[in-house]
């Protein structure tokens, strides 16, 4: 079987004799961003499956779909650990702007945590439209993207140390909160993300077992698909309009290249 390194490379268009370095990192998580979406099929459709690197392999790269950040960030973490990083994984709390408090789903929210060169780094695939793009210093320093900017503060949470804050392009005058994480816990085995894809599939204030929505990068902004509506930004302007289910499907592959089940 070839190794995860090579397919996931062909799945996100990086060339095979490519050097992953943390200098060039900015660039593969702006691939990963465009060619692999945020979407939340799987739950809405009854078809999880535990969270496995086959698995992981077969959904995100052989049935050419996406994931949550549970998914997304866990077949990044065995792409970078197969490129020689130090990265682990941790688990976090978004916050609920709606609702203005933290997400009542608890700690569903899995990052990639990389060292290099005594500092430590958030890198995130798996946070939909509110992508960084590339690693975030938890020193404090700002990060700027094509996504806009991103900072992460440390703080004494019982939620965890540190916190995101993101001011996206376009979309945000002045920061926002992103979500509270535990650099200090990492998470042992992918196992144990089978608890937080069964709250996220369960849990009754999950924002991701109502309907689907599927979403990713590209250069100008970012595309949203629901079964009601078609959402496209370009450049900071939103370009909405309501779709049927028919419509929906043929968006999927389309726009995603995913067959509907």
């Amino acid at each position: 079987m070839e190794k995860l390194d090579t397919l996931f490379r062909h799945r996100i268009g990086v060339l095979k004799n490519e050097i992953i370095t943390f200098e060039n990192l900015d660039i593969v998580l702006e691939k990963t961003a465009r060619e692999i979406p945020f979407e939340n099929l799987c739950v809405i459709e009854n078809r999880t499956t535990d969270i496995t690197k086959e698995n992981l392999i077969d959904k995100i790269i052989k049935r050419n779909e996406g994931g949550l950040c549970y998914e997304l960030n866990s077949i990044f973490y065995l792409f970078l650990i197969e490129n020689g990083f130090n990265s682990t994984l941790v688990r976090g709390v978004t916050y609920d702007h709606i609702e203005q408090r933290w997400s009542a789903t608890g700690r569903t929210h899995v990052v990639n945590i990389i060292t290099y060169d005594g500092q430590q780094y958030l890198v995130d695939t798996g946070f939909g439209g509110n992508l960084p793009l590339k690693p975030v210093p938890l020193n404090g320093d700002i990060a700027i993207s094509n996504n806009g900017e991103f900072r992460v503060e440390k703080v004494d949470s019982e939620y965890g140390d540190h916190l995101l804050y993101m001011k996206l392009k376009h979309k945000q005058d002045d920061w926002k909160l992103g979500y509270v994480f535990d650099s200090t816990v990492a998470v042992k085995n992918l196992s144990e993300l089978n608890e937080v894809q069964r709250i996220i599939s369960e849990h009754p204030e999950s924002r991701f077992n109502k309907k689907p929505l599927v979403t990713r990068q590209n250069e100008r902004g970012n595309i949203i698909l629901t079964d009601t509506s078609f959402t496209e930004w370009i450049d900071g302007k939103e370009y909405k309009k309501e779709i049927d289910n028919n419509i929906f499907k043929e968006m999927l592959l389309d726009k995603f290249g995913i067959k509907s089940y």
